[in-house]
Order: C-alpha cells, then sequence, then structure tokens
C-alpha cells in the first residue's frame, strides 16, 4: 500500500498497488483496471501501444523524485520487468519453475540504458532466447535480486524481495548463464 496526499491537506488516503513496472527512467507502481487475466499473459498478449496505470506512484531512478498521479499511460515498449503484487503464487509460469520438472539455470541478465543494473535469478533453460515453436517476448525469473539501483530508498525497496519478476527479453543487453 501506497499512501496518497489529500490535495485539501487532510490525512493522507491508502492506495493500493498491484502491479510494478520498471522502466528505463520510474519504478512504476500502481494497478491495470479491468485485469481479467495474469500480468505475464496480459503483457504477451497485450495489442496496444499504452498500459493504462491507475493509482501510480512513480520513482525517478535517476533521483529519487517520487511522482503521484490517479492514472498514467506506460508504453509497452518501455518496461524492462513487470511483477504482479496481488496472487504471486498463481502465475503458470512460476509453478512450472517450482519443480514440475522444468530445468532451470541461473543467470545474470544487464540492463544497459540510462540507469544500468543488473537482475540475476533462476529461469526456465533458455528462456531469454527466442524460440521457433512459441514466439514470447518476456520470461519468468524466480527469486530475483537486483543491483545498481539504490534499493535502500523506500519507494525502491519493493524490489528486494520479489518472489519473481517477468523480464523482457528484448530489453537486456548481455546474459550470462551460469547453466
Amino acid at each position: 500500500m501506497n499512501e496518497r496526499p489529500d490535495p485539501r491537506g487532510a490525512a493522507a488516503s491508502p492506495v493500493f498497488v498491484e502491479d510494478l513496472f520498471l522502466t528505463d527512467v520510474f519504478l512504476i507502481k500502481g494497478r491495470l483496471p479491468n485485469k481479467q487475466k495474469r500480468l505475464s499473459n496480459l503483457l504477451e498478449d497485450y495489442g496496444r501501444t499504452f498500459l493504462p496505470v491507475h493509482d501510480a506512484t512513480l520513482v525517478s531512478l535517476r533521483n529519487n523524485e517520487v511522482i503521484r498521479t490517479p492514472s498514467v499511460m506506460v508504453n509497452v515498449g518501455e518496461v524492462i520487468l513487470a511483477h504482479e503484487l496481488v496472487e504471486v503464487a498463481g502465475d503458470e509460469a512460476m509453478r512450472r519453475l517450482a519443480g514440475h520438472g522444468a530445468k532451470t539455470s541461473r543467470i545474470r541478465a544487464f540492463y544497459n540504458g540510462v540507469v544500468q543494473f543488473e537482475i540475476a535469478g533462476q529461469i526456465e533453460t533458455g528462456a531469454y532466447e527466442s524460440q521457433s515453436v512459441v514466439s514470447r517476448k518476456y520470461f519468468i525469473m524466480q527469486k530475483p535480486s537486483v543491483r545498481g539501483l539504490d534499493l535502500e530508498q523506500p519507494e525502491l525497496s519493493l524490489l528486494k524481495g520479489l518472489d519473481y519478476a517477468i523480464v523482457r527479453k528484448d530489453r537486456m543487453a548481455y546474459v550470462y548463464d551460469f547453466g
């Protein structure tokens, strides 16, 4: 939960955060309206250019500035990683990674953009590669560890304890596969 300041000066009202998006410039927390499927599936199937995020909090990765707004439109192509804070255990890909015979590898993936950072964790072997049978834009990383961002900053600290992350394949510049 976040708190939104009341413009009349009254006490802050709580805002429920369901979804998390990391872009080149911001960590965006909020909720997608009328979401009827898992975030990983929604991102894969999304046919529009912009995702509407309601009750949004944008945290600058450069200077930790925090912007709160009732809604923001996020270009889907800017999403580097995402996470669904509600119903974490229900993601189908995460269930596969949890031990249903899927072979996993530990990787470190480096993003080389405006703010450089890396994300490390367990993935289904070769998930970052394009596959001829199924064309997927994202892969699921279990127990991700993010380095290169100020995770001690309260608004960014959410990135510390994620159970999984939905990572965009084409946004990673380098991948070191320990498998």
